[in-house]
């Protein structure tokens, strides 16, 4: 992170700076597409964004390094750790992890509540215990914790015009995700998950066992045209949103959609081949 954009943020002691430039990094090398984004901020908001972020990145990549030699059952122990350490520092205001450090300096700064980080932790910790879901109510509540608190996270830092902004961020994370969802299943499935909804898929005659064969057969193509619409819903629904941003923060989120939500029509555009 440049110098300027931590002078720009009023972030002076060298620690503070060392743990958001970590953050900064965790962006960069794991959220390349939002990293990109962030660029379009104004330099004293993106310290911030990054540490969000990198919290975010630090502990999915704990959850789902394929290259761990850890099981799940100490992934979990060590999330849960994690987790209880970095919300006893918020209550004391400071932290001795060289990531959670910037983390809560943003989330005292930016009086950001902390349900949506306890929301996080939890939907970090299911990913270790549950491997799919039955129907998308059921995977609603993973995806609250998993996307949607991160653009309320945010919005604080991208300061709202209107209430309505909380509801628009979170419609727009979600459809984030749920776009990795259709784009990553052949990657999900190398992990032992499913993200689409069972009975969703059940709809259309696709089991999980389809999936597992790796085919993209016309059933499946068409479960995951269903799954493309809700996201376009989504999308659409959080669009009026970016308006409600202050202007300094709307060519970053406009950014955001059109990259995340771009995801979607690429795989319309290889015809659905996602197991590749």
């Amino acid at each position: 992170m440049s110098n300027r954009d931590l002078d720009a943020a009023g972030i002076h002691d060298p620690l503070l700076r060392a743990s958001y430039e970590r953050c900064r990094q965790l962006n960069a090398a794991h959220g390349k597409t939002y990293y990109l984004a962030t660029l379009l901020l104004p330099p004293g908001k993106r310290p911030y964004v990054h540490a969000l972020y990198g919290f975010a990145r630090y502990a999915d990549e704990i959850v789902d390094d394929l290259s761990s030699t850890l099981t799940d059952a100490e992934k979990s122990d060590w999330l849960i750790g994690w987790g209880e350490q970095f919300l006893d520092d918020l209550g004391r205001g400071y932290s001795d992890d060289d990531v959670c450090r910037a983390v809560v300096d943003t989330v005292l700064r930016w009086d950001i509540p902390v349900d949506y980080f306890t929301a996080f932790l939890h939907s970090m910790r299911m990913d270790l215990t549950v491997t799919d879901y039955a129907d998308y109510p059921a995977l609603y509540k993973y995806v609250y914790g998993s996307a949607a608190v991160i653009g309320l996270q945010m919005i604080p830092i991208l300061e709202p015009s209107a209430p309505e902004a909380f509801d628009r961020a979170k419609d727009l994370g979600v459809a984030f995700q749920l776009a990795n969802f259709v784009r990553d299943v052949g990657e999900d499935l190398d992990r032992g998950r499913v993200y689409l909804p069972l009975d969703e898929l059940a709809a259309f005659g696709v089991t999980r066992e389809d999936l597992e064969a790796r085919v993209a057969t016309p059933a499946i193509k068409d479960a995951l045209r269903f799954q493309i619409a809700r996201v376009r819903d989504l999308e659409e629904q959080s669009r009026g949103g970016i308006e409600l941003l202050h202007p300094s923060s709307r060519d970053c989120i406009e950014a955001a959609r059109v990259l995340y939500c771009g995801i979607v029509d690429e795989v319309e555009r290889i015809d659905y081949e996602v197991f590749t």
